[in-house]
């Protein structure tokens, strides 16, 4: 079994607790081992009984317990997330890709299709993963699916076949 360290924590218990109630999830893992520390300050604990204590993985728990102690408080609670990448279409392509899943008459087959239209009207080269996640986000659309018409359509040739149309006898 390892030994325990023992290390001076320089911010008090209450502090600790008001900065995890400030602080998201993430970094609120943190500083609860902190604080996990700081109640055995005088005579430490291991990375084990702190993994156990406080649920997470020894590993992230001894590695957060050495940057704070090479670091201090802003080492522990800094973090390399950038967030969200920028969207792959402007807003004008947007309004573009809007316009063409909604038309009525676009006759579009699948994201394939759309894939190659996007080629070809916005001279962009999209990956078809992207484009899907994209469209399906951003319009709920959903993939190959059947039409409930055909899309050239004559509604005066189905008024009049509903018109003409016989009521087949009903089976005995």
């Amino acid at each position: 079994m390892s030994k325990p360290i023992i290390f001076i924590i320089k911010e008090s218990l209450p502090e600790i607790k008001n900065l995890i109630k400030r602080h998201d999830p993430f970094l609120a893992q943190r500083l609860k081992v902190l604080l996990e520390c700081k109640k055995h300050e005088q005579t430490g604990i291991s990375k084990r009984s702190l993994s156990e204590s406080t649920g997470y993985c020894h590993n992230s728990v001894q590695k957060w317990r050495q940057m704070y102690i090479t670091g201090g408080l802003e080492s522990l609670l800094s973090h390399n997330k950038t967030g969200f990448k920028p969207s792959s279409f402007s807003e004008a392509e947007h309004q573009l890709l809007s316009a063409k899943l909604h038309d009525t008459q676009n006759g579009l087959a699948g994201y394939k299709e759309l894939q190659m239209w996007i080629e070809s009207e916005l001279n962009k080269e999209v990956k078809y993963k992207t484009l899907y996640s994209y469209v399906r986000l951003n319009f709920d659309s959903k993939i190959k699916v059947a039409r409930k018409s055909h899309v050239k359509k004559d509604e005066q040739a189905v008024e009049a076949f509903k018109k003409t149309l016989v009521k087949s006898a009903p089976r005995q």
